[in-house]
């Protein structure tokens, strides 16, 4: 039904429909209730640490694995040891990002 209302609003934009306040109420209850899920796993998805590898993170943050040595001599993106091998905090990698830093 939801992709029908869809449909309809697109192909008559000037239609007029009527609703019960009862079903319009029911109707954003269940918008509010699905966004709400929406974001609480949105939180949760960003709330768990992962490690990428040098690799991807270099590839996320589009520099070279060189930049990410120097990065990490000039202490702004650390990588830490996981399994004997370099890894860094996806935490940190989002910092980078948000801070706009992956410029330097």
């Amino acid at each position: 039904m939801e992709a029908n209302l869809i449909e309809l609003a697109k192909a008559c934009p000037e239609a007029i429909i009527s609703v019960k306040v009862g079903d319009l109420i029911e109707a954003n209850e269940a918008l509010v209730a699905k966004t709400k899920e929406q974001l609480e796993q949105i939180i949760t998805d960003q709330s768990v640490e992962t490690y990428p590898s040098r690799e991807k993170v270099a590839e996320l943050l589009d520099v070279d694995l060189s930049t990410l040595w120097r990065w990490a001599k000039r202490g702004l993106l650390v990588p830490v040891e996981v399994g004997g091998k370099r890894r860094y905090k996806m935490s940190d990698v989002r910092r980078m990002l948000n801070n706009g830093r992956a410029a330097l």
